[in-house]
């Protein structure tokens, strides 16, 4: 069984912000799939169903960013799956806005939720999606970018990047990750839309 896993942090005050955007993802995926999330025998949420044409577990962590490999592990244990199975989504602050990228495997990239589960799981053997968030101006204020919420002006290329993710998701479950990666690896065109 494939499991895909959202990455954000719990709780009301970070709803909506750049760091949530794989919660976003995978709420979009339960909508169109009919996927009811419920609490799981761990720190995260999880619903079964077919996504992509495929038995799916869609799992949100309760734990915050930085600790999501505790989840993602006892997840995985109650959906007897492996590394092999999962796919990960996530923001990605070195990406421009909207724009995606899938890998089957790597590192970190900084991302302390993708740390956390790497060390948790001892491996990067795992699929991962990132949704560019864009850069702060300046370093310092990292923390409070993240954490912050989408401009107006943004809102609208989130909500197409969260799209063109889900979509991106249901490929890889139906016709493989590299199929998914040659047609969803893009970067925002100007004016809207996407491109290669």
């Amino acid at each position: 069984m494939r499991v895909i896993v959202g990455l954000g942090n719990p709780g009301d005050e970070y709803r909506g912000s750049r760091h949530n955007v794989g919660f976003l993802v995978i709420a979009g995926l339960a909508r169109e799939s009919g996927v009811r999330l419920a609490a799981g025998r761990g720190d995260f949420l999880r619903g079964l169903g077919r996504v992509g044409g495929r038995d799916a577990a869609l799992v949100l962590p309760l734990t915050f960013m930085n600790r999501s490999g505790t989840a993602v592990v006892q997840a995985l244990g109650e959906l007897e799956s492996g590394p092999e199975d999962l796919l990960v989504v996530c923001d990605d602050v070195s990406l421009p806005l909207g724009s995606l990228r899938i890998r089957k495997r790597g590192g970190d990239g900084g991302h302390r939720g993708l740390g956390s589960i790497i060390s948790s799981l001892g491996s990067r053997e795992f699929a991962r999606l990132r949704i560019g968030i864009g850069m702060p101006e300046q370093a310092f204020e990292m923390v409070d970018f993240v954490l912050g919420r989408f401009h107006g002006d943004e809102a609208p290329i989130v909500e197409e990047a969260t799209s063109l993710a889900i979509e991106a998701i249901e490929t890889a479950l139906a016709r493989g990750i590299e199929t998914a990666m040659n047609a969803y690896n893009r970067r925002p065109a100007a004016g809207g839309g996407v491109q290669s």
